[in-house]
């Protein structure tokens, strides 16, 4: 994945501030992960949140306009290869359909939508080595019968 000019001028934009994603989340009121995912043209602002992270960042105004226009979404389709991402690709492909049935067991024929969704990232302190903890909450969304 080839990262956007705007993903790069706002990274460093945060950089030079001196700020973290979890900084940004008390300014913008929205959630750390969300934030981020604005970053790498995944979400779409609305002007005024726009507004305030140019203002954060201390970046043009011409951003702002850039941040609320609905981006192409995902990574392309080739496989990640950064090693992190990756993990997450590995995870679907050994664990996506046990996670499946679990779930269709649970809530009946259907998906959890992307949509109606948050992602959380929590830190575990653990004596042999932190652990990270992700938190997804997706609402569930049954198949239809016509």
């Amino acid at each position: 994945m080839s990262i956007p000019e705007i993903t790069q001028t706002l990274l460093a934009a945060k950089k030079a501030k001196g700020l973290s994603f979890a900084d940004l989340e008390k300014i913008l009121g929205r959630d750390e992960v969300w934030i981020a995912a604005l970053f790498y043209r995944q979400a779409t602002a609305s002007q005024e949140e726009a507004k305030l992270l140019v203002d954060a960042l201390g970046l043009d105004a011409s951003y702002i306009q850039q941040l609320a226009e609905y981006p192409v979404k995902g990574l392309g389709p080739v496989v990640p290869t950064d090693p992190l991402i990756y993990r997450f690709y590995e995870i679907m492909q050994v664990y996506g359909y046990p996670l499946k049935d679990v779930i269709q067991e649970k809530f009946g024929d259907g998906i959890m939508s992307a949509i109606d969704f948050t992602l959380d990232v929590e830190k575990e302190e653990d004596p042999k080595g932190d652990r990270v903890k992700i938190i997804m909450s997706g609402k569930f969304l049954p198949y239809k019968k016509w």
